[in-house]
């Protein structure tokens, strides 16, 4: 483990999902420190507001003094760099993840060149989880609790009350 390398593993985590937390556990394995950058999301149409989607990573990585949990608007090169990360991590579940997430690697690498890319796969049983199935799961009315953390199912059940779809 390179114990004073800083990695960033960035993404919107709406919401973070087992598969997320898992990417996490292992990339603490090879680096000192791994911040979970919250992006804003000013692509997409988040179900949670950032801060309630940090507020969801910091509950569901409690307990790891390795992991800490920032939020971030702009671009993640910015952010990389500002905090002196070396590596950025990204997850990769199935081939079509890794068709993206290598033209972003190579993107990032025109951008960063002293910040290696670092893709990692979830453990087999996390590998079709995604943050996009598990909203349109929760907000249809169906159960989540085997792809979430017991926070993050709470609060997404409180989000679909919220939204009167319950």
């Amino acid at each position: 483990m390179a114990n004073d390398v800083i990695a960033v593993y960035p993404g919107t985590f709406d919401p973070m999902t087992l598969g997320h937390e898992d990417v996490v556990r292992r990339a603490c394995q090879l680096f000192g420190t791994v911040i979970v950058a919250v992006a804003a999301g000013h692509h997409k149409k988040a179900l949670f507001t950032m801060q309630e989607r940090i507020e969801m990573a910091r509950e569901a990585l409690a307990g790891n003094p390795q992991v800490r949990v920032e939020g971030f608007s702009g671009l993640v090169r910015d952010f990389v760099i500002e905090r002196g990360a070396k590596a950025m991590v990204r997850g990769v579940r199935a081939v079509t993840d890794f068709d993206y997430e290598f033209q972003l690697a190579g993107m990032n690498r025109h951008l960063m060149p002293d910040v290696e890319t670092v893709f990692m796969t979830p453990g087999e049983k996390y590998q079709f989880i995604s943050s996009t199935f598990v909203r349109e799961i929760a907000l249809l009315g169906g159960e989540v609790d085997q792809f979430v953390s017991t926070s993050v199912q709470q609060r997404l059940v409180e989000k679909v009350r919220s939204l009167g779809r319950e």
